[in-house]
């Protein structure tokens, strides 16, 4: 009798043991750590036109990752973006095509890290109806080109340049998007544009040229001094450079930085 008491003893203690145990070996309830819960708020990311379908992916896989942060993107031709930052536009980050539209902002963005970089093409309407294949081509066609003063313009300036090719653009265009809009649109029979933005197109189709691995645009990203949000910020551009970030640039056709 004595034994069997001591035993129900030990069954019980056992059992207690194992009540106040069970909690800690219970699974996370959220896939978010208490840093993640920590960033709040909007953080707004000024970008260059050429990246809004890889940042629209990253942004929603970075608030995925950070639920009490939302990402408000601003997408522009990057001297556009500079300027408004240069006059005081309440941004958090700017990811530039450049590091000449980036440098003018260099009070604002002391550290900017290269991120992804990129070529150019030429993209022509489904079906080619110029019947485009060179450089030389866009001379006697109905081209369209990013202004000069737009990393796109001022990369395609450079690829003609060493081509000896010589261009009268139909009209200059403030971002590579409206360029890529007049080519699908067929209101041109060219332009010159990223790589990236030939990606995954149906109504384009990309034609790379001689001499367009030698002309290359670096991609730099910073957070800016007087961000609003400055931890959401930073978090922000640690994804961008995170494998998780280069893998979803990859996918868009970026190059490695």
């Amino acid at each position: 009798m004595r034994r069997l008491t001591r035993l129900s003893v030990l069954l019980a203690g056992a059992a207690l043991l194992a009540a106040c145990a069970s909690p800690a070996t219970e699974p996370a309830a959220s896939g978010t750590s208490a840093a993640d819960d920590a960033l709040t708020g909007t953080v707004e990311v000024y970008a260059a036109a050429s990246l809004q379908r890889s940042f629209d992916e990253i942004a929603t896989a970075f608030e995925a990752a950070h639920p009490g942060v939302t990402v408000a993107p601003v997408y522009d031709g990057s001297s556009t973006l500079a300027t408004q930052i240069g006059e005081g536009a309440p941004a958090d980050v700017f990811a530039s095509a450049d590091e000449k539209n980036m440098a003018k902002v260099a009070a604002q963005a002391p550290a900017p890290q290269i991120f992804a970089a990129n070529t150019l093409v030429i993209a022509v309407p489904t079906g080619n109806p110029g019947q485009v294949q060179t450089l030389a081509d866009l001379s006697r066609v109905t081209t369209v080109l990013c202004a000069p003063e737009v990393p796109c313009g001022a990369a395609s300036q450079t690829l003609l340049s060493k081509a000896g090719v010589v261009v009268s653009p139909a009209s200059s265009e403030q971002n590579v998007t409206a360029v890529l809009t007049k080519v699908a649109a067929g209101e041109a029979d060219a332009g010159l544009v990223y790589a990236t933005d030939a990606v995954g197109r149906d109504d384009v189709e990309a034609i790379v040229p001689d001499g367009a691995d030698a002309v290359v645009n670096r991609y730099p990203i910073a957070v800016l001094s007087d961000a609003p949000n400055p931890e959401a910020a930073a978090a922000f551009v640690a994804f961008v450079l995170s494998e998780d970030g280069q893998r979803l640039l990859a996918d868009a056709g970026f190059r490695a930085p």
